[in-house]
């Protein structure tokens, strides 16, 4: 989405009111230990974008949780933004911090070619033998 200074804003204001709508409004056991990481607004506030993050084996349990309380969780919000548009809500797992964990474990996996002596053209440098 076209992202400004004022669409942020409104995305932040968005954000806050849905994660307090979750936290406080919203009691689906599926919808326990979620974190809401962003929000972003349309230009004309009729849909918001909530990224949602949790742990990578309850993505399923999650969306379907969403699913099942978007109506709930829409008019709440379209009474706490006191929009004159109740927008439309889009839920998308965010998959970052999944994304993260896994770089760094490739990260700790060093292969052993990278400890290998190299030149300055990146060929690996061959011990002299005894032999000539």
């Amino acid at each position: 989405m076209k992202r400004n200074q004022n669409s942020r804003r409104i995305g932040e204001q968005a954000r806050e009111k849905l994660g307090y709508i979750l936290l406080f409004e919203i009691s689906d056991p599926d919808l326990e230990l979620v974190t809401l990481t962003g929000c972003e607004v349309s230009v004309d506030k009729s849909v918001v974008v909530a990224y949602i993050s949790c742990e990578s084996d309850r993505y399923d349990d999650v969306t379907a949780a969403l699913a099942r309380a978007k109506g709930r969780i829409r008019s709440l919000l379209g009474k706490a933004l006191g929009w004159r548009v109740t927008p439309e809500l889009v839920f998308r797992i965010d998959t970052t911090a999944d994304e993260a964990e896994r770089i760094a474990r490739a990260l700790q996996n060093v292969p052993e070619t990278l400890s290998v002596e190299k030149d300055d053209e990146g060929y690996p440098l061959v011990p002299a033998s005894d032999d000539e």
